[in-house]
């Protein structure tokens, strides 16, 4: 380090030796213990330099090759072949890297499951589930098999059916058809908004409980919280989905009550329909469990 930095900040400094980052990232490594002076961990940003001491500093990297490092995540695999991987995700597994979870998601852990995922874009992903909703998606284990995929989830013929516990009585069954786009004011939110994107789900009664009601929900089209949107819509947001209005009050659940509890496609290679159901996790059916007590 040049002696005519002695009594400058330690961030100042980096940010006029590495001038190809900006200070508060230099910061944050800092604090992170990223920075030896003289081979001695610093972290505080604000310490003053003396002169001439040998400075050291490991850089992070960058959040993109975070995101696509294989990661020894374990994963309860439905069925798997040449072309495809149907998996059933856990609540709390976040599906593609983003703002917030750049490491520990289900990318992660299909670059470690198969090294060919690399090749493939989003490592074969085609569909999402949100963070806390549980069950079935399928994979694509090649180019082709993801193209076909791609193109079933735009034709519609990719099925999807989900249990999902829901707050008061539902009248009965019935179709939700109301288009889904971006909140106008809330930027994380999703809502009904005229001349959105169109948006369909049927909704079937399975059993009722005195503040609640199970029903099945079978999605036409697939927009980013479609069901929850569309169930708060009809006035029954979902059992602990504090984002759209069901986290207030009994039964309290730490997560939206919603597993995907069937997943039917026609095969990428054989042409084959093929479907998997997979039972409800062990939160969920406590949670009914608990609530067809309480009825008796």
């Amino acid at each position: 380090m040049p002696f005519e930095e002695a009594g400058s900040r330690l961030d100042v400094v980096l940010a006029h030796l590495i001038p190809e980052h900006s200070r508060v990232r230099l910061q944050g490594w800092i604090k992170e213990g990223r920075l030896t002076i003289d081979g001695v961990l610093v972290d505080d940003p604000k310490r003053k330099v003396r002169g001439m001491e040998r400075l050291e500093l490991a850089e992070a990297l960058p959040l993109e090759v975070v995101a696509s490092a294989p990661e020894d995540i374990p994963l309860n695999i439905i069925h798997e072949d040449a072309d495809i991987l149907v998996i059933d995700k856990p609540a709390g597994l976040v599906v593609h890297p983003g703002s917030g979870n750049w490491s520990g998601t289900l990318l992660n852990a299909l670059l470690h499951h198969a090294e060919d995922a690399r090749l493939l874009p989003r490592a074969g992903i085609v569909h999402r589930l949100d963070k806390d909703t549980s069950g079935l998606m399928v994979v694509a284990r090649n180019e082709i098999a993801q193209t076909d995929l791609v193109r079933q989830l735009q034709a519609r013929t990719v099925k999807r059916q989900y249990y999902a516990l829901v707050r008061g009585s539902v009248a009965g069954d019935t179709i939700v058809d109301a288009p889904i786009g971006r909140h106008p004011t809330q930027r994380t939110r999703m809502a009904v908004v005229s001349g959105a994107r169109e948006a369909r789900t049927h909704v079937k009664v399975c059993e009722r409980f005195e503040r609640c009601t199970l029903v099945e929900c079978a999605l036409e089209t697939g927009r980013t919280h479609q069901i929850r949107v569309h169930m708060a819509h009809l006035g029954h947001p979902l059992v602990g989905d504090t984002l759209y209005g069901g986290g207030r009050g009994e039964p309290v659940f730490h997560r939206q009550a919603l597993h995907a509890w069937r997943l039917g496609l026609i095969h990428p290679a054989t042409r084959e329909a093929m479907a998997w159901e997979t039972a409800l996790p062990p939160d969920f059916a406590s949670l009914l469990e608990t609530l067809g007590r309480g009825r008796a």
